[in-house]
């Protein structure tokens, strides 16, 4: 298995569509985390129910179960630039209402979990657009350039996105979805500035062969399936850091921020490594390289499991999300160069379950935030009070 990148680490920034196309992604990114952060905080807040937080992130999660096999079939058969800006607006659309709702005090769960389901739903649809609309942008040696710039703008917003959203929340939780609504406007924007790029459509009839076109694709390519599988493999088992939480506070003896910092470290491995697969790309070996990155994960999964020490626990972590990253961009390189346009949107969202299980443990952390920060705030104004 090998790919032919260019020498160039800055290859898919010479092209204008996809300079706009990737600070657009950021932004969005930066916002959904803003959103994420705020709402949970408030809701947390003013219900003091942890149930709440784990609806929040399941309203968010079913639309994109329930419409997997749509979603990407939309994105095959019609402009992704143009789905990706509309579902940005509808993006916009939703921070305003909770913008709204904090503003005139009239914030409440079942309100509020009807704006996140149609948060969820328009994330179902402009997941699989975003992931196939990048190839479209670049030349074909720089997809893989592309792709590791993708993932390192992604896992930058994740670190740093919930922290900018609690310093906002901090400030009022109007600012912090004000922010997001500018910041998914801005998005929007430069997706609709991007000239409509290339895209290969075939006129296939409705049918179950169509809707079911990216599996049938990824069964049938051994090499695609066997990369999925792999990544699939050590994420399901992987999910040691669903317990970070735990580990803090039983086992390391840390604070809220001593859990902020667990939770960024795997993010800063990533960006790490995906910066510099961006430098010096794979040219051959992938296959091998990736069974060296899910062996890493699985060590750096062990090695926190067994930790008593934070630094070690630390760098642990940090060695799991450049692991993962290496996993995640041979998975997605394959599958951009591999799989024909017409088939792109489909065969993206037929991985979803990798990238769902990523996306589920990260909101799953983000609730045992919520809780701890909320009781460690608690226990503060108890001593403060004696």
């Amino acid at each position: 298995m090998s790919f032919s990148p260019t020498e160039d680490r800055f290859a898919a920034f010479r092209h204008s569509s996809y300079t706009r196309f990737f600070f657009a992604r950021f932004l969005l990114s930066f916002s959904q985390q803003i959103v994420s952060v705020a709402v949970g905080w408030q809701m947390y807040d003013q219900t003091g129910k942890a149930i709440y937080l784990g609806l929040i992130g399941l309203v968010q999660f079913l639309p994109s179960l329930l419409l997997i096999l749509v979603t990407g079939s939309v994105a095959d058969r019609h402009n992704r630039r143009a789905i990706a800006a509309l579902c940005s607006l509808v993006s916009a659309l939703c921070a305003l209402a909770l913008l709204i709702m904090a503003a005139t005090d009239t914030f409440a769960p079942w309100p509020v979990f009807a704006v996140l389901l149609i948060f969820g739903i328009e994330r179902a649809f402009m997941s699989p657009a975003v992931q196939s609309l990048a190839p479209n942008l670049v030349p074909e040696h720089a997809v893989s350039n592309a792709i590791a710039w993708n993932s390192s703008s992604w896992q930058l917003a994740a670190i740093t996105g919930p922290v900018i959203g609690g310093l906002l929340y901090g400030v009022s939780a109007t600012t912090a979805y004000t922010v997001a609504v500018i910041f998914s406007i801005l998005g929007a924007g430069l997706l609709f500035m991007i000239p409509k790029p290339e895209q290969k459509t075939v006129g296939e009839a409705k049918s179950w062969a169509m809707i079911l076109g990216g599996f049938s694709f990824i069964r049938a390519e051994k090499v695609v399936l066997g990369a999925i599988s792999l990544d699939l493999f050590a994420v399901l088992l992987g999910g040691a850091t669903a317990l970070m939480p735990i580990f803090a506070r039983d086992i390391l003896t840390l604070g809220p921020w001593g859990l902020g910092l667990l939770r960024a470290a795997p993010g800063l491995g990533a960006i790490v490594m995906a910066i510099f697969l961006a430098a010096y790309p794979l040219k051959h070996r992938a296959g091998i390289y990736m069974f060296i990155g899910v062996a890493l994960f699985g060590i750096g999964t062990i090695i926190f499991g067994v930790s008593t020490s934070t630094e070690v626990s630390i760098a642990a972590l940090a060695l799991m999300g450049a692991a993962d990253m290496i996993s995640v961009y041979v998975r997605e390189s394959l599958i951009a160069l591999w799989t024909p346009d017409h088939l792109r949107g489909r065969a993206m969202r037929s991985t979803w379950s990798s990238s769902a299980r990523r996306t589920s443990s990260a909101n799953s952390e983000q609730a045992r935030w919520h809780r701890s920060s909320a009781r460690c705030r608690q226990s503060s104004s108890a001593v403060s009070e004696r």
